[in-house]
């Protein structure tokens, strides 16, 4: 999930495709630009050790774009494919 939200604020779409995974990623990640992220907060974990095949994140990302200051909070699924973490889907939910 870290290293996920690092690919947001460097704008590394290719990273972000890599680590989305193939049954949901969109054909082109488009980047805005515009945004500045500033911090992310991890809210709840569920699963997601050594020994689980699907994991839980609940964070809030802070960030900064044209219209000012915005916070993106999001229930992230993510699922283990050849051995390493990608992200599945996720569920926006209410700041």
């Amino acid at each position: 999930m870290r290293s996920r939200y690092s690919a947001f604020a460097l704008g590394l779409p290719g990273y972000l495709a890599e680590t989305w995974a193939e049954a949901t990623r969109p054909d082109e990640i488009d980047l805005d630009d515009g945004t500045v992220w500033r911090r992310l907060q991890i809210v709840d974990t569920l699963d997601g050790g050594p020994e689980d095949e699907s994991g839980v994140v609940e964070f809030r990302a802070a960030y900064r774009d044209p219209d000012g200051a915005g916070l993106l909070h999001e229930r992230a699924r993510f699922i283990r494919a050849d051995g390493r973490w990608v992200y599945l889907d996720g569920q926006i939910r209410g700041s």
